[in-house]
């Protein structure tokens, strides 16, 4: 049998008819756009994770964007971004006419280092660019070293993005993401632990004032009055659809986060030893976007993998600052050896809510007989 990597379908069957149902109130009154079902998921958005606000918006990149916009970031302005992370992080800095500045990552955690980060800043300085803002990002589940990285930000003016695209839902000693930056931004990607069937995003804050300009700025920039635009703005909405969906699979998002956890578990134990398993620092919840592990041969175990119907993939297989579009940006004088390294020999195996002990025994058994002597 063929092992899903992302099992969207078992979700579906565990959520039943509600999604169905949700789907049919929004046929039902037609408010596509801006109709009840999106306000009342930001509510619960923001409930759930302890923010004040939470403004919800197209996808997880506008989300964002509209943050940078928020703060007024553009020319001449340094955003200090990890190298290791999806391009979204990095491409709407100079989409903005501002300097994505790359930062390097810890070995253990593959999130951003703090170290690296104060190098990165010195760097900026000296090419003339004013520090503003730094996005940490909650990488395949698990969030950033905030402790760490909130003092060096505070030294240097700078507003903190915690992007938890693929870390929504994980705990950082107690306290959820939404409440670990400045701002949070979020993806609903399908694939994402809590995903819709689209595109969508969201920003959390609790800065009353910087939710409003953020919902002006996601609506053309409009005033008290639709035709009264008061700013530049752009067009970046979560329409009534997805945010019905969501709101059905947030209600059994804490019984997922639970079962992923139980699933990265058997991971760490059935494969200790063998690879190197990821590593999740005391007192942090991940939500497990991604199980990442390490090996010395990942072309070979990748075609083994393959071989014994176990799917894999590769996050990320070149990092930021060695992208075609991307090489002319800063990095600091040590450059990032880290980022380098990690994108040689990270593989992700199937991860999700559903799986059952016997596949993850088979996808353990696998990993075994693909990659002996390999640690």
């Amino acid at each position: 049998m063929s092992i899903a990597f992302i099992d969207l379908a078992a979700q579906k069957r565990v959520l039943g008819d509600r999604i169905t149902t949700a789907i049919e109130r929004v046929l039902g009154h037609c408010g596509f756009i801006n109709g009840p079902e999106v306000r009342a998921f930001e509510e619960q958005l923001a409930a759930f994770s302890g923010a004040q606000h939470a403004i919800g918006c197209a996808n997880g990149t506008d989300a964002l964007m509209l943050v940078l916009m928020a703060e007024d970031i553009g020319p001449g302005d340094a955003v200090f971004v990890p190298s290791f992370t999806f391009v979204a992080t990095a491409e709407v800095v100079p989409f903005l006419g501002a300097t994505p500045v790359f930062v390097d990552v810890r070995e253990d955690t593959f999130n951003m280092d703090p170290q690296s980060l104060e190098a990165a800043v010195q760097t900026a300085l000296h090419k003339g660019l004013k520090p503003r803002a730094v996005i940490p990002v909650d990488l395949f589940g698990l969030s950033a070293d905030y402790d760490a990285l909130v003092p060096v930000a505070r030294q240097y003016g700078l507003t903190v993005i915690a992007d938890s695209a693929q870390g929504f839902g994980c705990s950082y000693h107690g306290r959820r993401s939404g409440t670990l930056g400045d701002y949070t931004t979020t993806s609903f990607f399908p694939a994402k632990p809590l995903g819709c069937y689209g595109d969508g995003g969201a920003i959390l804050t609790d800065n009353a004032e910087k939710a409003a300009l953020i919902r002006s700025l996601a609506v053309h920039g409009t005033g008290k009055d639709r035709y009264d635009n008061v700013r530049i703005g752009v067009n970046s909405r979560l329409d009534t659809l997805q945010a019905a969906i969501l709101s059905e699979k947030l209600a059994i998002f804490e019984e997922e986060i639970a079962a992923r956890n139980r699933v990265a578990e058997r991971y760490a134990q059935g494969l200790a030893g063998v690879v190197k398993t990821p590593s999740v620092p005391q007192g942090l919840v991940s939500v497990w976007a991604q199980y990442t592990v390490r090996v010395k041969h990942r072309n070979a175990f990748a075609e083994n993998m393959k071989r014994l119907g176990v799917p894999t993939a590769i996050y990320y297989a070149t990092p930021l600052h060695e992208q075609t579009g991307y090489r002319g940006f800063p990095v600091p004088k040590a450059g990032l050896p880290v980022s380098n390294v990690l994108a040689q020999d990270v593989i992700s195996l199937p991860m999700h809510p559903y799986l059952d002990e016997q596949t993850q025994d088979r996808i353990i058994e696998a990993v075994k007989a693909s990659c002996t002597g390999d640690l």
